[in-house]
């Protein structure tokens, strides 16, 4: 079953230090070996801070409403994903508590992946 890790966290309130993020990139790198080592990864990306998002929705006459920055205000920021193609709910709970993006006050929503037959 291919499952979607979803990585939420604060907003920093200040700009990390090189230091710090160069080792918090370290972990996902040893996480991203990991996972393809596996043979379950089918794609992952960090996203880029909320300051580029756009959102956009069409009204129910047509019109579509563009406006800067992500849907919803919220404290938590969507950082990035992995695609995991893994045997159960079981598996992909492990590979998420084992990504970094699960630490340090952030957390992983795993959700299944929506399969459809085209007709």
């Amino acid at each position: 079953m291919k499952y979607m890790l979803l990585i939420y966290g604060p907003q920093p309130t200040e700009e990390p230090s090189q230091e710090d993020v160069q080792a918090e990139m370290n972990t996902y790198w040893d996480y991203e070996k990991a996972v393809a080592e596996a043979g379950v990864s089918l794609g992952s990306e960090a996203l880029q801070g909320v300051e580029t998002a756009t959102t956009v929705a069409v009204r129910p006459d047509g019109e579509r409403v563009v406006t800067d920055g992500p849907f919803a205000e919220t404290r938590e920021i969507l950082g990035g994903y992995y695609l995991l193609d893994v045997p159960d709910l079981d598996a992909a709970l492990d590979w998420a508590a084992r990504c970094p993006g699960s630490h340090n006050g952030n957390r992983i929503e795993v959700r299944p992946i929506q399969e459809f037959e085209a007709p």
